[in-house]
């Protein structure tokens, strides 16, 4: 029976050449679909987003008056200097009138206009924060700032950033007014992917005297989220190692941010004790934010150190050193994210903040820490004072601790929400007794072999 069944089954089936074609479309279409996601995530932040409110306060004669609202949401991720970018597409012919508090990069073409002209006539305008110094007539809360947002564990009075604008050649109603589209979010490059926009229940407000509140006619609401993947940036930071009881200093991996190479690439970078320093760091670059660096090995704006420094009875201490290399940025409101699984009895940090951030549960292992205000909350520019450090005091766990395999470092390392990259595993320092380089025989084997020796002389 199955030997009359094997040549029609073969028979009938299709040449694998033919199915080749087929299967390589659908793995094509399964890894794009997985790919072109709406969402992102992060693993140390799952909630962490960004959100935009879009509130219209009152409509006029053609269109409405609206207060966007940005909110940080994220945890550890601020937005640096030059500031977010905020862009999106009409989803009719609108007009933006007037703004306070930001502006478009381009008008557009306004030609159609004989009298009054708009301050944007785009169909997919991008829109950017003002700067401190713009006239008081000009600011509404929360503007202002350059585009800079603090993110919301390190200072949620400056984790908004707010503008106002009137639309003109819109709908009057709740009926005809239709939501903007298609909104993306930069800082200033790629990396946050926003939903579609959805309309949720107006905002309230209350009063400053707390007893009265009103509402916004109608809201829409977009969440932004970053995925570092989407980013593709070149790393920003590493990670070196020291210990105590080693007298290597692992260095951050070579070429990390990329390669010296003033030969082919002529100010690539530039020696710290340079002459034409003052005038490499004024030079082409510095109103764009391209970085500077000091001319390393690994080539990385920011480098963290993380040195072993002392081994107690019941508790042990590490050193922690950020550098900064870059000539051209000051690091306001920097901050650091560690992953260590003694972080669950952490005594004391000296002269950093800190707060631990559970992103598994009941799992303590991930601490965050940023300057104390006044004090280290600004990472200065390369130099004699481009560096802030502390010290942590950790409580010795009998069932965990050791100072073996590289226990005593981190797992991970983030500078600003960007991962550093860390020394391969083997490079670690290891104990005096454990290095893979010095093992010198046991005393146990020595002792069996002098044994064995003796009673071999004995017989003979």
């Amino acid at each position: 029976m199955e030997m009359s069944l094997a040549p029609s089954f073969f028979a009938n089936a299709r040449p694998i050449t033919k199915l080749r074609p087929l299967a390589i479309f659908l793995v094509v279409f399964v890894l794009s679909s997985t790919l072109i996601s709406t969402e992102a995530y992060d693993a140390l932040d799952p909630n962490g987003n960004i959100t935009i409110k879009w509130d219209i306060m009152q409509w006029t004669t053609d269109g409405y008056v609206a207060v966007v609202m940005v909110y940080n949401y994220q945890q550890y991720r601020h937005i640096e200097a030059p500031g977010w970018t905020l862009g999106w597409t009409w989803a009719k012919k609108e007009v933006i009138w007037s703004m306070v508090g930001a502006q478009t990069t381009e008008q557009g073409d306004c030609s159609k206009f004989k009298e009054n002209i708009p301050h944007c006539c785009k169909k997919d305008p991008t829109v950017v924060d003002l700067l401190p110094e713009t006239p008081f007539g000009l600011q509404i809360a929360n503007c202002c700032k350059g585009g800079v947002m603090s993110s919301v564990v390190q200072d949620p009075g400056k984790a908004a950033s707010s503008f106002q604008l009137s639309v003109g050649l819109a709908g009057t109603s709740i009926k005809t007014a239709k939501a903007p589209k298609n909104f993306t979010f930069r800082v200033p490059g790629p990396g946050y992917t926003c939903a579609n926009t959805e309309t949720v229940e107006p905002s309230k407000f209350v009063s400053k005297d707390g007893r009265r509140k009103t509402q916004a006619l109608m809201t829409w609401k977009v969440t932004c989220t970053y995925s570092q993947f989407l980013s593709q940036k070149t790393p920003t930071c590493c990670v070196s190692l020291s210990s105590f009881y080693n007298d290597t200093i692992v260095n951050c991996p070579a070429c990390t941010c990329g390669c010296p190479n003033n030969l082919t690439k002529p100010g690539s970078c530039v020696e710290g004790n340079s002459p034409y320093l003052a005038s490499a760091v004024n030079g082409l670059g510095k109103s764009s934010f391209t970085p500077l660096v000091q001319c390393t090995s690994h080539m990385c704006p920011i480098r963290v150190h993380w040195h072993v420094k002392l081994n107690y009875k019941e508790y042990w201490r590490a050193k922690i050193s950020v550098t900064n290399f870059n000539y051209r940025m000051n690091y306001t409101q920097w901050n650091l994210v560690m992953q260590h699984p003694n972080f669950n009895n952490l005594t004391r940090t000296f002269s950093f903040n800190y707060k631990a951030l559970t992103p598994y549960g009941t799992i303590n292992d991930t601490a965050m820490m940023w300057g104390i205000k006044f004090y280290n909350e600004l990472l200065m520019v390369a130099g004699p004072m481009g560096n802030v450090q502390s010290e942590l005091l950790f409580q010795k766990d009998p069932l965990t601790f050791t100072f073996g395999k590289g226990w005593a470092f981190p797992r991970r390392v983030y500078f600003n929400g960007e991962n550093c990259v860390m020394p391969p595993p083997d490079a670690y320092p290891w104990l005096p007794n454990a290095s893979p380089l010095s093992k010198s025989p046991s005393i146990v084997s020595i002792i069996v072999f002098w044994t064995v020796l003796a009673c071999f002389l004995v017989y003979v």
